[in-house]
């Protein structure tokens, strides 16, 4: 195994891949440089000069400036270099359009085809609460269908859950429509085969608003229960709706559908310096694969894509995708400024120990996980897929409300990288996928795949292909980690007044 990486021929640092010390020594383009302090594994070495001032390159691009003259062999970190990013920019559009060499294969996965054409890897039956209030019955109706199904011939393919949130009333215009939109996206979800919509009646949420906003919805798959319309006992009432919902799931089968169904979220947490050497560009490697299947992948997380924006806004197939995308972008740096935030302090705790110093070096490896494929569509938080292809959707950078955002949106599966670990899991299978061997050895109860082979010898057409054929077994209904341990929940983005 190396002991350091230079990712760009530009770069004026080097990763190191392990720990290395105090004196130790790198030949580096033909040259010698003495480490200046012992440096952890996924963290910075200088390998010139660097006044202060000066921009520190990391591939390829400004990741921050020094704040003190730095030397050949200086450990940087978040106490000698600082951000670049201030406020919004003005953008121009020069688009990118690079041509990707990849083979169609005539793939496929055992999906559950739904009535109006979506595909599910799932075939779950769901109690959706309109309101909070009524959290506590949901929860008991699920744990009554559980206790009555645990025999039945398709109790492991049947799963059951009531999404808890805190919201759907004391919520004022863009929060409340928030809420809804998100709601209606899991009612709508094909992951699963039955939802009964659980309301408590007097909510912001009001029941027969919010089922008129599901539109043309399959009523015999989607049933409505007031709670406070109930004269009598809910609980027997919503027992009677949620043993019809499973009796028609219990009919649904898998059958063989192209790949092109597949939609797959793009997600990043507890990143280290090493995410974007591993991880993210496996995951890159993956979505662009996808995507010459015709298949759908989505990246988010806007935040950490301030400091490699216009890489992504000139990736857009059109003008128009580059405008809807400076908004994307734009926006969220003014709900940063509103709330008297700097836009670019981002970098968590754990990313800083793990080697991300600024928020440019995250955001240069995060959105690696969406390869190099062309944009072809731009969605607002809430919205549903429109586009296959590569999109882009508004949602924060923190790991449940993002993972909640990309399945609402109507992805299947969620493909999460992460250098620290984290066990969460959202309402869809969520992969997760470790940068470094020494995390998945540590947490093989949380960690589904490791990317860290990358950088101990493993080629990464040999680990794409194998990455490949696991998520095929998940969309055909081998379960993930966080399945297997119940570590599922949703989380709403949520921004204004509560009364």
């Amino acid at each position: 195994m190396d002991k350091f990486i230079k990712i760009n021929p530009a770069d004026s640092v080097v990763v190191c891949l392990q720990p290395m010390q105090k004196g130790e020594k790198i030949v580096v383009d033909g040259g010698e440089i003495e480490l200046l302090q012992d440096t952890p594994a996924g963290h910075k070495v200088m390998i010139k000069e660097a006044p202060s001032g000066t921009d520190i390159i990391k591939y390829g691009y400004p990741i921050g400036h020094a704040i003190k003259d730095l030397k050949k062999g200086e450990w940087v970190n978040e106490n000698n270099l600082k951000t670049n990013l201030k406020g919004t920019l003005t953008y121009e559009y020069h688009p990118v359009n690079e041509e990707l060499t990849i083979p169609h294969e005539s793939k496929t996965f055992k999906g559950y085809v739904r009535k109006n054409g979506e595909v599910g890897i799932r075939n779950e039956v769901w109690v959706v609460p309109t309101v909070g209030c009524v959290n506590g019955i949901a929860e008991r109706l699920i744990e009554k269908m559980k206790e009555e199904t645990a025999h039945h011939p398709n109790a492991s393919e049947i799963a059951l859950h009531a999404w808890h949130h805190n919201f759907g009333c004391s919520q004022l215009s863009e929060d409340h429509e928030n809420t809804r939109k998100v709601l209606r996206d899991i009612v709508l979800h094909p992951n699963t085969g039955g939802v009964l919509v659980l309301s408590l009646g007097c909510e912001n949420n009001q029941p027969e608003d919010f089922m008129a906003m599901l539109g043309d919805y399959d009523k015999s798959r989607v049933k409505l229960l007031v709670t406070q319309r109930v004269e009598g006992d809910e609980i027997e009432a919503g027992m009677e709706i949620l043993h019809e919902l499973y009796a028609q799931a219990a009919e649904d089968k898998r059958q063989e559908v192209p790949l092109s169904k597949l939609r797959v979220g793009l997600k990043c947490g507890g990143s280290d310096g090493l995410s974007g050497i591993t991880a993210n560009p496996l995951v890159g490697e993956f979505s662009d694969w996808l995507v010459a299947q015709g298949g759908t992948s989505i990246l988010t997380e806007v935040p950490e894509m301030f400091g490699a924006e216009t890489i992504l806004m000139n990736r857009c197939k059109t003008e128009e995708l580059f405008q809807q995308t400076v908004t994307l972008i734009n926006d969220f740096k003014e709900y940063f400024l509103s709330h008297g935030e700097p836009v670019g302090e981002n970098p968590s705790p754990g990313n800083k120990a793990g080697g991300i110093s600024t928020l440019e070096d995250k955001a240069l490896g995060c959105t690696q996980k969406c390869g190099r494929a062309p944009v072809s569509g731009v969605l607002a938080y809430g919205d549903r897929l429109q586009t296959e292809g590569l999109n882009l959707l508004s949602a924060p950078g923190n790991d449940l409300v993002a993972s909640t955002a990309l399945a609402s949106a109507g992805c299947q599966l969620v493909l999460f990288t992460t250098g620290r670990g984290t066990p969460f899991g959202t309402f869809v299978p969520t992969m997760k996928i470790s940068t470094n061997s020494k995390l998945f050895q540590n947490k093989p109860n949380w960690i589904d795949f490791n990317a860290g082979q990358l950088v101990e010898g493993v080629p990464m057409p040999e680990l794409l292909r194998q990455f490949i054929d696991l998520i095929i077994d998940v969309a055909n209904g081998q379960p993930t980690l966080n399945e297997k341990n119940g570590y599922r929940e949703i989380s709403i983005f949520k921004n204004g007044v509560t009364l």
